[in-house]
């Protein structure tokens, strides 16, 4: 079996409005994703995929399918872990990115990879690239450049990520946009793995601060990103309800169809 096929073979998933999601813990994720740094055989790309990613994949088919063509779709947040447990699938850890790319940094620092950042606005990706710097030594960022490009800029962007030739691009545009860029450009990058990181450029750029533990352990970290970004109410105080009323209705189909496909038992009249 090929290294690509080993990589990409059959492992524990859920579906979850219908997007496929891989049940790994962190220490399986790292695993994966340093196979896929060195296989020069295939293009991989990892989403991650929180309540928000989901909602939009459940309104939107094709985004629902392009999430589906990644190499794996990780699951971030409480709304993800409920919506796999009403389906009989305990999700191992959750895999935000916010913790997932720092522990990836410190598992394999000094081993000679690579990254390059792109995303956000000038001034947050700049700090952020500062703070890469100080904080994994053991990886070498080769460049950043923000995230509001306009064609001719996203292809000279392109151009400078082949030539710098990193192991990982990270990509830091939000949902829907990152896995969108990602889909749409991925064949014309040379790289080995995109992963698309949400808003973790403005949490290395200090302009959001994390929760704190116990908040994050009781599922409520979403209430901590909502103070510090207001104008993102209605994706929580409307799209947390939303979610939670399509993991009831997803549930009820379920159910309908496993009992469309019980065998009705022939009836003889006496």
């Amino acid at each position: 079996m090929a290294v690509g096929e080993k990589i990409m073979k059959n492992d524990d998933s859920v579906s979850i409005f219908g997007v496929r999601i891989t049940n790994f813990s962190t220490g399986e994720a790292i695993d994966l994703m340093q196979q896929m740094l060195i296989d020069n055989s295939d293009k991989y790309s990892i989403y991650i995929a929180n309540a928000h990613t989901l909602n939009l994949a459940g309104d939107d088919k094709n985004y629902q399918a392009l999430l589906n063509r990644a190499s794996r779709v990780f699951a971030d947040g409480t709304g993800a872990r409920w919506a796999a447990r009403v389906r009989g699938v305990r999700l191992k850890e959750n895999l935000v990115g916010t913790d997932l790319i720092p522990n990836l940094f410190e598992a394999t620092a000094g081993k000679g990879y690579r990254f390059y950042l792109l995303g956000g606005t000038p001034e947050n990706v700049n700090r952020a690239a500062n703070t890469c710097r100080r904080l994994y030594p053991g990886w070498e960022l080769v460049g950043f450049q923000h995230g509001y490009l306009n064609e001719e800029e996203t292809a000279q962007a392109i151009d400078e990520i082949n030539a710098l030739r990193p192991n990982i691009l990270l990509v830091a545009m939000g949902n829907p946009y990152q896995e969108q860029w990602i889909d749409k450009n991925r064949a014309r990058l040379t790289i080995p793995l995109c992963i698309g990181i949400g808003g973790l450029v403005n949490y290395w750029a200090g302009a959001m601060k994390r929760a704190p533990m116990w908040v994050r352990k009781q599922g409520f970290e979403w209430a901590k990103i909502l103070l510090q970004q207001p104008h993102k109410w209605r994706r929580y105080l409307l799209g947390n309800p939303k979610f939670l009323v399509r993991i009831v209705l997803e549930l009820s189909r379920d159910k309908r169809l496993a009992l469309s496909q019980v065998p009705m038992a022939d009836s003889k009249a006496d």
